[in-house]
């Protein structure tokens, strides 16, 4: 799958939610799915659309997980492989592990207002984790892990930035955020509770699994 260009709210019409793929525009009425008039799939003729078969309703849960964590067709399939490696459900443990990358978890803390941002946050070097440089959006944090900010003023100044325009962080059990240092710690592993996003897991490992 190539990289996406297109206008991401049409991602979001597609699969029927919010995806947050936007930032602060997602919680203003601005947002197409806020819009009565928009609010529906993309396309002329929609309405003509035939029934969903089994295969396309476990291919739209497919899409909409890789929509809302950003990855690609080929990085979604090892990270399957690795879930059905490990010890658990399937479709827990493979949530778990999209919800560990590094670029999630700075969406998550509000240092980043959508995916493609954190993306950039992470990939710009703004972002330490155990006072270590971090810039690969895919790291997987570890219980016990320190996230923090480059003492740069220019960091410093962005993720306030960010803080201010996202209205702060989202809540999460897993994640200890202390604000005026910018600096958080992974308390625990995200849980299935922690996804935040609507998602049948078991219709993705019933494709997947094929």
């Amino acid at each position: 799958m190539s990289r996406y260009i297109g206008p991401v709210c049409r991602l979001c019409r597609r699969e029927g939610i919010k995806l947050m793929l936007k930032g602060s525009r997602c919680y203003s009425a601005k947002c197409p799915m806020e819009r009565q008039s928009r609010n529906r799939p993309p396309g002329m003729h929609f309405w003509r659309r035939r029934k969903s078969t089994s295969y396309g309703i476990r291919l739209r849960e497919k899409q909409k997980v890789k929509r809302y964590y950003g990855v690609y067709e080929r990085q979604f399939v090892l990270y399957f492989a690795r879930a059905e490696k490990a010890k658990g459900n399937t479709g827990e443990v493979l949530l778990s592990l999209l919800e560990r990358r590094l670029d999630n978890v700075i969406r998550k803390l509000g240092f980043a207002a959508s995916p493609k941002a954190a993306r950039e946050v992470v990939g710009h070097g703004h972002i330490l984790v155990n006072n270590r440089k971090i810039d690969r959006p895919s790291y997987q944090v570890r219980v016990g892990d320190t996230i923090g900010v480059r003492s740069k003023d220019g960091s410093q100044k962005l993720i306030r930035q960010n803080l201010e325009t996202c209205g702060g962080p989202t809540s999460q059990g897993w994640l200890e955020l202390v604000p005026e240092r910018l600096e958080a710690t992974v308390a625990a592993l995200p849980g299935r509770d922690d996804v935040q996003i609507p998602v049948e897991e078991q219709l993705i490992v019933e494709m997947c699994s094929r």
